[in-house]
């Protein structure tokens, strides 16, 4: 019985794989009918790279739900309401921004996030609406307000200004533990 299950699984994850190409292909087809150039710049191979790179960290972290979007240049130009279209996420409030912050009271031998009470680095994630080129690991905080949202799901940066990953909450948390704080 394992072995069937274990199949199954793997049957799984294909049917995964090729849904999340299927859904990939079709977001590139809806760009090309919204008018946002979804033709190669000078910067597709970074690109790709890019969105290679965070799949993988997903994945082996366990987040199998996410998808990444292009967005026009003039993004953060827009009204959240239109930014919330392009994403065709179902409320502003799942629009999330990240910001890197240097912990500058951590001691001198602190160099990295190995110790999540007190790392060099972390990544908090507030809602966009909030007033207020990553390439090692951050310890994460989060806006308790995302975690309450009616959605399973948020929208963030994905690593490049016209490149926005939408992950499941649920994963996010379980994959990257990050400290939950009030700060919205």
């Amino acid at each position: 019985m394992d072995a069937a299950a274990a199949d199954l699984g793997a049957r799984q994850l294909r049917i995964l794989r090729r849904v999340a190409d299927l859904e990939l292909a079709a977001q590139q087809h809806r760009l090309g009918a919204l008018s946002i150039s979804a033709a190669p710049s000078g910067g597709e191979a970074e690109t790709g790279a890019t969105e290679a790179r965070l799949s993988s960290i997903l994945t082996a972290r366990g987040v199998l739900d996410f998808t990444f979007r292009r967005v026009p240049a003039d993004y953060y130009d827009r009204p959240l309401e239109e930014r919330r279209d392009l994403l065709r996420a179902d409320s502003v409030d799942q629009l999330c921004k990240s910001i890197v912050m240097v912990n500058t009271q951590a001691a001198a031998d602190v160099v990295d996030c190995s110790n999540p009470k007190n790392s060099k680095y972390y990544v908090v994630v507030v809602q966009a609406g909030t007033r207020r080129g990553v390439t090692q690991a951050y310890r994460v905080i989060i806006d308790e307000a995302i975690t309450k949202l009616d959605k399973d799901f948020f929208w963030l940066g994905g690593g490049e200004v016209d490149l926005k990953l939408g992950v499941r909450t649920s994963q996010f948390l379980n994959a990257f533990k990050p400290f939950v704080v009030k700060c919205s």
